[in-house]
């Protein structure tokens, strides 16, 4: 379908990628991986036809379709949500003006016997058969299902563009993508503006997907759950092999480790040659065959290895002070937008040290209470935040709010104070803006590179409770990792927003679900939060619950409770006390051991030793028994 051979492209004499050649066909669904910078969405423009390539030839079978969707979208003013969605079928909108006016002529003409009358009805008869084939009678079924699937309600589809936000406009833009029956799909961070259900949905759309699409993202979960073949951008070339890709990371890895292995070997076998070759040049009468293994020598293949861009960010969060137990209090919250209510009656207590995501639809309040918290909005109610309490805010448009016009190091400057001015160069190196990036203008960033600079910005000053906003968009997937372990190792409190869900594993010990202008705590880590919404993914989420058939005899899960909730929690955390005490003991009781085994003639004397390791003996016998207690309790409860 695509054939891409040798293809080129530089910037300031620098190759993004260089003499690259790939071939995509109808059922690849492609993951395009690297690292911020490395020509990714450059790629897809390229595909697109958006520019040219400084050298190589882009082949394509005839009439082939291809739909790009982009980060900068602009709408006509004007237009409703169904209307703008309906631009996506051009071809059956003006089949459908065509028989309209053709119907129009037919109610209003009386020369029913005239030659022309007797045309008009044949063309009507031509253009409905082609309306029909073109899918004609379809169209409104599908765009409804398609508009509903990526997280719209049916009271949105007569409202104007005009009234949503970015992101959700990014969605209709995706929707007349996804109805243009492409052969081609490029598809930019399509996830970046989509909530949990909403991506699911298009996992599910995208699996089923008979043509070919590429797909730019940083979601790891997303790219494993939809994508059959990955080609990953670094340092100039192209790496492309048919699995998805966290199993393409594997084999490459695997694939790099014998590469290492066979250099090694070789390189071994060249220097035994060469010693010979010394050897042999000494002699005469061996000259010859010294020669002999020099043209063998430059006859050899040298194994290469694989580069591997390795370069990832350095972060961390220092807690700045201490602050008092209670962070953020807030009673009785309401936030109306018009007459719309986004939240209401809303009450939360945040302690030290919490770890909390906020999950949900997007338009349901995670962001708005955020923004409340941090006072960038007014609202009805109190929020209170704590003593001492510093709080480093990373909004979702982060990147946003910096000025395009100054350079790297000016914005670091102008946010720094006297006592870390001196350091804004090396923290900005820290976050690989290195040598003369920094004098760059933060205009000529890409997406990823900006949200570094809002991160490298954020530490400028003291923190110690973390509200974060979507802090993932637009970086890429070693720069993901690199937070994600940066705010597991955070000693603050951490408020998170995110729709990222392999982002999300392992990152919160409470969970609130945010639907219908209220709030719902889950008193555990994500895989709690599903567990006791009895799901199989996340899409079920916004489900109404599973309606029993008459003919089952199962009756349905009651839901637990809040104050089981609590008990199970607690349980729960008893016995992973238990079991790391039984960790320890174990390990003083091996170390003992040892002791004994290799110094026997000088411990066997020793009361206080035995009397210790004694007593470490009843306490690790002790806390089995309490351990198969609470275990008993819980599979109980």
């Amino acid at each position: 379908m695509l054939n891409i051979h040798n293809l080129s492209v530089s910037f300031g004499g620098t190759y993004l990628f260089e003499e690259v050649t790939f071939r995509l066909g109808a059922g690849d669904r492609v993951g395009l991986v690297g690292k911020n910078g490395a020509g990714k969405s450059t790629m897809l423009k390229i595909l697109s036809g958006d520019i040219a390539p400084d050298s190589g030839v882009i082949a394509t079978e005839k009439e082939v379709r291809i739909g790009f969707l982009r980060q900068d979208i602009d709408f006509v003013k004007g237009r409703t949500v169904l209307d703008e969605a309906y631009q996506a079928f051009e071809e059956i909108k003006a089949s459908e003006k065509k028989i309209d006016d053709i119907n129009h002529q037919l109610a209003t003409r009386t020369d029913y016997e005239s030659e022309s009358y007797s045309k008009l009805i044949e063309d009507l008869s031509d253009h409905t058969h082609h309306y029909e084939i073109l899918g004609g009678y379809n169209y409104v079924g599908d765009t409804e299902k398609i508009l509903l699937g990526l997280g719209f309600k049916r009271e949105d589809f007569i409202k104007l563009t005009d009234t949503f936000s970015g992101g959700w406009r990014m969605r209709i833009e995706l929707a007349k993508l996804l109805l243009q029956n492409n052969d081609v799909l490029l598809l930019d961070e399509p996830t970046n503006h989509l909530d949990i259900e909403s991506i699911i949905w298009l996992e599910s759309f995208l699996r089923n997907y008979p043509g070919v699409v590429i797909i730019v993202s940083h979601d790891k979960m997303f790219l494993d759950n939809v994508t059959n073949r990955t080609i990953e951008i670094s340092l100039g070339k192209i790496y492309d092999f048919n699995k998805p890709y966290t199993q393409y990371l594997d084999l490459r890895h695997e694939i790099r480790e014998k590469q290492l292995a066979t250099q090694k070997n070789q390189e071994k076998k060249i220097e035994q040659t060469e010693k010979l070759i010394e050897k042999f040049r000494a002699k005469a009468s061996k000259a010859s065959m010294a020669q002999s293994l020099i043209k063998k020598l430059d006859k050899v293949e040298r194994i290469e290895v694989d580069e591997d861009d390795n370069s990832v960010m350095s972060i961390s969060f220092p807690v700045s002070i201490t602050p008092g137990r209670v962070v953020v209090e807030a009673e009785h919250v309401t936030k109306k937008y018009g007459d719309k209510t986004i939240l209401k009656d809303i009450n939360l207590l945040v302690e030290r040290g919490s770890k909390i995501a906020f999950v949900g639809q997007n338009g349901q309040g995670k962001s708005t209470l955020i923004k409340a918290i941090t006072k960038d909005i007014d609202y009805e109610g109190t929020i209170k935040l704590g003593h001492n309490v510093q709080l480093g805010y990373f909004a979702q448009n982060q990147a946003e709010y910096l000025n395009g016009e100054i350079t790297l190091l000016e914005t670091m400057e102008n946010a720094a104070t006297d006592t870390n001015r001196m350091k804004v160069r090396d923290m900005l190196g820290a976050f690989l803006f290195r040598g003369d990036d920094v004098e760059k203008k933060v205009k000529v960033l890409s997406g990823g590179e900006r949200n570094r600079l809002a991160l490298c910005k954020l530490l400028l000053q003291p923190i110690n409770v973390l509200v974060m906003d979507e802090p993932t968009n637009h970086l890429d997937i070693k720069s993901k990792n690199v937070l994600k372990v940066a705010l597991q190792k955070f000693e603050g409190t951490l408020l998170l927003v995110s729709h990222d869900r392999d982002f999300l594993q392992g990152m919160a010990n409470t969970v609130y679900e945010f639907k219908d202008q209220k709030i719902r705590e889950y008193l555990g880590d994500i895989n709690f939060y599903l567990e006791q919404r009895n799901l199989q993914n996340m899409r079920e989420v916004e489900k109404k619950d599973p309606v029993v058939k008459e003919t089952t005899k199962v009756a349905p899960k009651q839901p637990v409770s809040y104050e089981d909730q609590k008990k199970n929690k607690t349980l729960q955390n008893r016995l992973s006390k238990i079991e790391g005490q039984i960790q320890e003991l174990e390990k003083e009781i091996q170390k003992d051991d040892r002791a004994l085994a290799e110094h026997p003639e000088k411990l066997m004397g020793d009361a206080s030793f035995f009397s210790a390791y004694e007593k470490k003996k009843k306490d690790l016998d002790a806390l089995m028994e309490e351990w198969e207690i609470v275990q008993e309790e819980m599979e109980n409860a």
